[in-house]
């Protein structure tokens, strides 16, 4: 079994040291012979840098080389794989994204509605040249990009490089709704075969089986619906965001029952009920920066100066393991199954084919190959037809330079749909994201 050259791209990122633990879990099934972090941040990189150096020497003495650094050909030439998560404009935009939303009465979140634009502005033309640096130095290497809002950067990354097919978007959040699913069900997550369709973060579950075929759907449905969710993971368990989340999520199934809803559901389906929720001077970027944030800088910190891993409070997280796991299908042409996001061309067969949809595919090294969905029912369609046309709404005004396409985008979105304040978060947006976005007029 061959052994990869894995580069992290953003590895200054707050789930970089989950990442790495699952790195260690996994390495028997993706054995590494060097792991090399990149950014552009060289501060924020050298505290995660330094601490996993830490730990690799304790937990991972076989792996030949650990390095960091902030030259792209360094970091890139030779690279087998890179996995990318960078956060154009940090956490500091993002929680104005979400504070300038709220000021009009409208969802403040990161990747959904005006947030999610703002963001995907933001990200398309640093990932369009991320993407282009690592070409120039790593021809073939796989590139699994987990950064948000996934749906919009998949479509320009696709527009911009139609034909890569080792670039793949993918996202954990199907597989950390389905950790849910397994804790409630009493099995393990990983023997759960899902069916799934629609765009990411807007999409629902069909039909969850299991490796024998078993058909647990109806009764999924009916035990969330009489006992709600039950997480398995601490960080979520004890998050009082999480926990309205998933009682959210229990009201949509109770609403609508025919599918088993992906959480961010409710940002469409409820965007009244989920303003009221939250608070413009904490919005969810402040308790990350104040919660997650300090946590992982803290532990990373401590490990520091002790000079040791052992005792700190690390932990395997599924955001890592997901990726590793579809990492080494691919590497390995295992065929496996996983969601990610993959253009159409007829998979959902009454949606348009350059749609980039988020799917149940088999992973080999010739890359997705994504299962048939067919027809989807009227009320689906109708939903994500209109997130779609957002999302590519979104797209044509960053590379047309195009202000208007961007009220239509807020106009078209369910978190908005007020024409006039379409057109005032549009105006305050401009003036935040300055020097981020499109020079628009």
């Amino acid at each position: 079994m061959k052994k990869q050259r894995l580069v992290v791209a953003g590895s200054g990122s707050t789930y970089t040291m989950g990442m790495m633990m699952s790195l260690i879990e996994e390495k028997e099934r993706f054995p590494l012979k060097e792991v090399v972090f990149y950014d552009i941040d060289e501060q924020r990189q050298e505290r995660n840098a330094k601490a996993t150096q830490i730990l690799f020497q304790e937990q991972y003495p076989e792996l030949e080389s650990f390095s960091y650094t902030t030259n792209k050909e360094e970091a890139f030439k030779e690279a087998d794989f890179v996995f990318v998560q960078i956060r154009t404009g940090g956490l500091a935009m993002r929680e104005q994204d979400e504070q300038i939303a709220l000021k009009h009465g409208v969802v403040g979140q990161e990747t959904c509605g005006p947030g999610g634009m703002a963001y995907g502005l933001r990200s398309i033309r640093d990932m369009i040249q991320l993407v282009n640096d690592i070409r120039q130095y790593a021809p073939e290497a796989w590139i699994l990009n987990y950064t948000n809002p996934a749906a919009i950067v998949a479509d320009a990354l696709k527009r911009e490089f139609p034909h890569d097919y080792r670039l793949l978007n993918i996202c954990d959040m199907p597989i950390a709704i389905m950790i849910s699913y397994a804790k409630i069900l009493d099995v393990e997550v990983w023997d759960l075969v899902p069916e799934y369709f629609g765009l990411n973060h807007f999409g629902w579950f069909t039909k969850i089986y299991d490796k024998e075929g078993n058909d647990h759907t109806e009764r999924l449905k009916q035990l969330i619906i009489e006992t709600g969710f039950t997480p398995e993971d601490t960080e979520i368990a004890n998050d009082v965001s999480w926990q309205k989340t998933f009682e959210q999520a229990r009201q949509i199934l109770i609403d609508f029952p025919e599918f088993l809803p992906n959480t961010y559901l409710q940002y469409y389906l409820y965007p009244e009920d989920m303003v009221e929720k939250e608070d413009p001077n904490h919005t969810r970027a402040r308790q990350v920066i104040e919660g997650r944030q300090k946590r992982v800088h803290d532990t990373c910190d401590q490990m520091i100066e002790k000079g040791t891993a052992k005792g700190a409070a690390i932990h395997v997280d599924i955001h890592g393991v997901f990726m590793i796991k579809a990492a080494a299908s691919l590497a390995y042409n295992s065929g496996k199954r996983f969601i990610v996001i993959v253009e159409n061309n007829g998979v959902i067969a009454n949606l348009p084919d350059d749609a980039m949809v988020e799917v149940p595919c088999l992973l080999t090294s010739q890359g997705a190959k994504p299962l048939v969905v067919g027809e989807i029912p009227t009320f689906y369609k109708g939903l994500i037809e209109g997130q779609l046309a957002y999302e590519k709404l979104v797209v044509e005004s960053y590379f047309e330079n195009n202000k208007q396409k961007l009220i239509q985008a807020l106009t078209l979105n369910r978190t908005v749909v007020n024409v006039k304040k379409a057109k005032a978060i549009v105006e305050d947006l401009i003036v935040a994201n300055k020097g981020y976005w499109p020079n628009y007029q």
